[in-house]
């Protein structure tokens, strides 16, 4: 049986986003548009059954509408992470507090290792963990510990060329992930269908199953009709702005 989703945390953009990170070169987001597309990012969460917790924008940290980074929702606790930027390592601080509201437990990413769960992909009770410039293996073997703690498992996957573990590959349940770059062939997704993202849509290997439907970025043709001649429901989205902060889909929220 497959896993579902109830909730969903999200946080508004703030106009800072322009001083946000990237290594996108497509120019600074638009604030305005910015907003518009996470309201429809936000109905879309609840249309696929989830009920949104929606967070005010926080001026202090540019990036922190990407609340996936900061934490790991699963049925049986909450794990803040550390993230590695140094820029985004505080918005830690205000989601421990929200994710207390919806978890009795908290474990915790502390220093040396660093964190980001953008690096961390669920398949079952197994998490696939990045090594990348945010993500170190101090912070990957903390969260190992902790999954085992919680009768989970975890593995190492060592990037060299992704920002994020979920920047190249996404699991649509079934046993299918979407994947691309370093990750087409990846002896650690072997034993999974993959459908390959080829390299001009690479931005769209971050597309987001939930609840039998998958959200899939907008302006990537090829993509969208190969997830769903594979027989999936799909929602188009809109994100340009938050991909000039390499930011996806997966990025915007917290699901468990």
């Amino acid at each position: 049986m497959k896993p579902g989703f109830k909730t969903a945390i999200v946080r508004k953009p703030c106009p800072e986003m322009t001083a946000g990170l990237s290594s996108a070169s497509l120019g600074l987001p638009d604030y305005s548009l910015a907003m518009d597309q996470h309201a429809a990012y936000v109905e879309a969460l609840q249309n696929c059954g989830l009920d949104v917790k929606v967070l005010e924008a926080d001026p202090g940290f540019p990036d922190s509408c990407f609340v996936e980074d900061v934490a790991l929702c699963t049925p049986h606790g909450a794990i803040l992470c550390n993230p590695g930027a140094p820029s985004r390592n505080g918005e830690k601080l205000a989601m421990e507090a929200v994710l207390l509201s919806f978890h009795d437990q908290i474990d915790h990413i502390e220093f040396p290792g660093t964190l980001d769960a953008g690096d961390v992909m669920m398949v079952g009770k197994h998490f696939y963990i990045g090594i990348s410039e945010r993500t170190n293996t101090e912070g990957a073997d903390q969260l190992i510990a902790i999954l085992k703690k919680l009768g989970k498992t975890g593995s190492q996957v060592l990037l060299s060329d992704m920002l994020h573990l979920k920047s190249g590959v996404s699991y649509l349940e079934d046993n299918r992930m979407l994947v691309t770059g370093e990750f087409v062939d990846h002896p650690a997704f072997s034993v999974f269908d993959t459908l390959v993202v080829e390299p001009e849509e690479a931005y769209a290997a971050n597309s987001l199953w939930i609840n039998d439907s998958v959200l899939v970025p907008a302006g990537f043709p090829s993509t969208l009709d190969r997830i769903q001649e594979a027989g999936y429901k799909t929602l188009v989205l809109d994100v340009s702005e938050f991909q000039k902060l390499d930011g996806g889909l997966s990025c915007l929220s917290l699901r468990f």
